[in-house]
Order: C-alpha cells, then structure tokens, then sequence
C-alpha cells in the first residue's frame, strides 16, 4: 500500500519539472536590424547619395553615432569626428580657424559643416572625395588630424570594450545587432558612420518655415534681406542647400600656407585658390568662415565682398566689374539686411536633437 503514493508523488513531481521547463523564456530569433525610413523634406530636392546601397536601421544609425563622436578612430584614442565638428556649432569646429588634431597639431583648412550630406556630390574644400562612405578615410588617416591607420581602428574595435575608454562600448556587439554577426569590416564601418551623418538633416530654420506659407517667420528686414541675397549672392549660393556644390575662387588673397584648393587634386591650373561653394545654411553658427577660417564674424565676409576682393587669373567672372575693382556692390544698409536673413537660417532644432548628440564617448577641444 505504501507504493501508491510514492508512485503519486514521483508523478507529480515530473509534472511539476516539466511545467518549470515549459515556462522557460524562449530566447528571441533575432529577425535583422529595424528599418528606418528616411524622410526627404518637401521642400528639398532629391538626394544624390543611393540610399538603396545603404538602407538606414536604428541599430546602424546607433553604431554610426558611437563611431563618430569615439576617439577610438585616432592613434590618439582621443580626437573623433565630433571634436572637429561639434553639434552646436552645427557641426563646425567653434571658433577654431584651423582645427587641432592629434598631439595638439594644427590643420591646414576650417572644419566645414556637417549637415544635409545626402545632397553632396563631393566633400572637402577641394572636392577630393566623391562617395559619402568614403569621406572618412581623410581625416582617419591625415597626419595632422587623427593620423591612425584603418586597419589599426578595426583591430581596436575588435578587441573592445577597452579599459582606458571614457565610456567602455562593446562594438562587436554593436556591429552584430547592425549587420547581423560581430564581423568588423572596413565596409560596414564606413557604412554606419554615413547612416548616422545621413540622418543629419537641417531644415527647420525659421526660412523654412517662411518658404513653407508662414509668412509671419521673417520680419519686414529679413524679408528685404531675403530679397537682396537672391540678387546678389545666389548665383553660387543657390536652391533650398544655398550652394550650387561647384569650386570658385571667391578673390581671397593667399596666406602663409597658400592653400591652392581644387588645383590640387584636380591638377588643372584653372582651378588655383577655387574652393567648394560652402552651404549657407547655419552660417550664424558656424564661424569663423572661409577655407582657413580668416573672417570671424558675417560683417567681414560681406565687406570682403564689398571691397577687398583680389584679382587673380582664376578670379571669378560673377565677382568681375568693369573698369574697376572686383567685387560685389552692397550698401551699409544692404549688408545689415542680407545678415539679418542670414540669421534666419538657424536651425535650432538641429543643433538641439538629442539624437544627434554625443552618447558619452567623445572629447572636444
């Protein structure tokens, strides 16, 4: 008789284990990275950059922005992409004309504007790069800048979390939840630092909002400023990305460095002192202006138009005047007009999005 409910106790315990290993959590199949949809403002014209070569994720976008702001690019482990470009200054290098790089050495050029990237067809001052995905290659592997190898930064990222990190980050981990193994390559790096500057739109100025039916965004002088631009600035700084992305010699006269711009990686003496027509937008933000960073406020870019424009052979022909010096006319009052609408391409939503922002990891200078 004892045998029954010995017999019934093992029974429900079998029971019991079996409910236990049931309940178990199931482990979650991981399906791939979440797809995000990038949004083309209205007002824009259509990308140039091939989003179908690199479909944006949020687990891409996320390991682009860790990679941007790391100093883990640099030999250093110190300078990253946001110290030269900073969010606040709309990713420029405030106040700096020249950036600093490694070892505290200075750069030869003004850290330009990181924004709108997806209608470039070419980077740098000079234009030397045509591919988004490949800008990064040139600062990574600049001397003066993060003097570092790619090969070198594959091999630190691999062997992350580092001890002497400022915010230790697992990125083979990271690159697993983006592409779907912990395989670092060169090629999956370079794409997710685009899908991350991708996401840098700026288009919410109060000119947006003006050129979007509020007409109550830009009072009567920024109105009459608006104006003014259109005729006398469009001509190179044109359509809703105030550039027209071509290379013009803008009449500055050489300084120490000489810098001779696009003739230097095009070869073509036509191209001496021409530089990349810089977009206007968040221009209020951005100084010091120019490819070496020689005007500090917007006042002394407009009189260097005004009356202190050097002729050269490679001149450009918009900045010609019959019979006298180069240059382009604006009164007193013109200027203060044209700056006034200047500033209303300010995006504060922009230089403010959390998204954008540097997720602990970065240093700046």
């Amino acid at each position: 008789m004892d045998v029954v409910p010995g017999m019934v106790l093992a029974g429900l315990a079998l029971a019991f284990a079996a409910c236990q290993k049931e309940e178990r959590p199931v482990e979650p199949v991981w399906t791939g990275p979440t797809a995000v949809t990038w949004k083309k403002p209205a007002h824009f014209p259509d990308p140039v950059y091939d989003l179908s070569t690199n479909p944006l994720t949020e687990e891409g976008i996320e390991l682009g922005k860790f990679l941007f702001y790391d100093g883990i690019l640099s030999r250093t482990n110190q300078i990253g992409c946001g110290t030269c470009h900073q969010q606040e200054a709309a990713f420029t290098h405030h106040g700096h004309e020249l950036s600093h790089g490694v070892d505290d050495l200075l750069g030869t050029r003004n850290s330009p504007s990181i924004q709108n990237l997806a209608w470039n067809p070419v980077f740098f001052w000079d234009g030397g790069v045509h591919d988004l995905d490949k800008v990064p290659f040139n600062p990574i592997q600049n001397p003066v800048e993060m003097d570092e190898t790619v090969k070198n930064v594959i091999a630190k990222l691999q062997a992350t979390p580092l001890a002497t990190a400022k915010k230790p980050v697992n990125y083979p981990e990271m690159f697993r939840k983006a592409f779907g193994d912990d395989q670092i390559t060169t090629e999956r790096m370079m794409k997710a630092l685009s899908q991350f500057m991708l996401t840098m739109v700026s288009a919410e100025s109060r000119y947006d909002f003006f050129k979007q039916g509020d007409g109550s965004a830009l009072n009567a002088q920024e109105q009459e400023g608006l104006v003014l631009f259109k005729a006398k600035c469009s001509s190179c700084h044109t359509g809703e990305l105030f550039t027209d992305h071509s290379f013009r010699n803008n009449g500055l006269v050489p300084l120490r460095l000489d810098d001779k711009g696009r003739s230097e990686t095009s070869g073509d003496p036509a191209d001496k002192y021409k530089f990349k027509v810089p977009s206007l937008r968040n221009v209020g933000l951005t100084a010091p202006y120019m490819h070496d960073g020689r005007y500090h406020t917007l006042e002394e870019v407009l009189d260097h138009y005004t009356s202190a424009v050097q002729q050269s052979p490679t001149l450009d022909p918009g900045l010609q005047r019959a019979d006298r010096k180069p240059g382009i006319d604006m009164t007193d009052s013109e200027k203060k007009s044209i700056i006034a609408f200047l500033r209303t391409l300010s995006d504060e939503q922009f230089i403010r999005n959390s998204k954008l922002s540097d997720p602990g990891v970065g240093t700046n200078f």
